[in-house]
């Protein structure tokens, strides 16, 4: 018998701190073991699906009876849950296009750093022999980064859907990640708009008319330096009000977008569709140094109940805030 089959599978294994269902797994049943061997591709959960013999993918996936046949089998329902719900927020995220850090944290208080660079600071003047070389002061913020709790409740009668397709579940679970993932998504928006303390508004750059042209994204990208204008993130309205630039409709952009589906924007910036932000506004951005995520573990499951209880009333939830790194990273164009 292979060890990944004598491995004691227990809900417990859901509370070690610091460490998810997963890690506790490798942690008893390292992945670097199966070298060479025909389960070299699984990780340490993907060899007790097999060992189970509990398929969660494709036409011929199985019912969701299948992950309660026994104690051990319906201690993995809570992290196929959970891998779902994530598979559906990384499907949706365009957080990784403007986060520049992520900090994981284990409490709900979390302050950050910051540093408010002068001119002088900025461009690293040639330091005579002898001199004072120039300081950058960091230093902790004076308020607590703002975290959130972004989740669903899953309300099902076990009897009502013991039968149904685990493939077919999936899709549920990975458009509850994606509500998550929009939310998390304004979430930021806010932050970029209004800075993590509420009352620290982005630089304003204001349009000449009540649309944007082309000489109104040359001026925003003119107030950028030293930092760099890399992203834009639009409303349905403003991004429409960009397409419709003069500048924006040359030949080759217009192959790109109608093949491809990506979207261009004056300035070589990727253009991001954020259907949840204001009309009238475009938000331009360094990416590289603007944008701190803060989570409080990762998706969050009550693996009690869905153990116990069989899906009755179950929460899935995400705990993040955001917090600016350069304040003069980010501008905002309005018109």
């Amino acid at each position: 018998m292979a060890y990944y089959e004598s491995v004691k599978l227990e809900k417990g294994m859901y509370c070690v701190p610091g460490k998810t269902f997963t890690q506790v797994l490798e942690s008893l049943d390292p992945s670097e073991n199966y070298s060479g061997t025909p389960l070299q591709g699984l990780d340490a959960y993907g060899r007790q699906l097999k060992r189970f013999g509990i398929k969660v993918g494709g036409p011929s996936s199985d019912r969701i009876e299948k992950f309660f046949q026994s104690t051990g089998s319906s201690a993995l329902f809570p992290e196929y849950v959970s891998r779902a719900v994530r598979q559906g927020m990384e499907g949706e995220n365009l957080l990784p296009k403007i986060v520049a850090a992520t900090t994981n944290i284990d409490s709900m208080d979390y302050r950050t750093i910051t540093s408010v660079p002068g001119n002088d600071d900025k461009t690293l003047k040639p330091v005579a022999e002898g001199a004072q070389i120039p300081q950058t002061e960091v230093k902790t913020k004076d308020h607590l980064v703002k975290l959130y709790k972004r989740g669903r409740m899953l309300v099902a009668s076990y009897e009502a859907i013991r039968f149904q397709r685990l493939d077919l579940f999936t899709v549920t679970l990975k458009q509850i990640g994606a509500y998550i993932s929009r939310a998390q998504l304004s979430d930021a928006v806010g932050v970029l708009l209004n800075g993590d303390d509420g009352a620290s508004p982005a630089e304003n750059v204001k349009a000449a008319g009540k649309t944007p042209v082309y000489a109104d994204m040359i001026n925003l990208w003119g107030e950028f330096p030293p930092y760099r204008l890399d992203t834009m993130l639009a409303s349905t309205t403003a991004m429409k009000d960009i397409l419709g630039i003069a500048e924006f409709k040359d030949a080759t952009a217009g192959l790109n977008f109608q093949g491809t589906g990506k979207l261009l924007s004056p300035l070589g910036a990727s253009l991001l569709h954020v259907p949840e932000m204001d009309a009238g506004k475009i938000i331009g951005l360094d990416s590289a140094c603007t944008l701190e995520m803060v989570q409080a573990g990762g998706v969050l499951t009550d693996y009690d109940k869905l153990i116990d209880r069989q899906l009755e009333r179950a929460s899935i939830s995400v705990i993040s805030g955001f917090a600016k790194i350069f304040d003069g990273a980010v501008k905002v164009l309005t018109y």
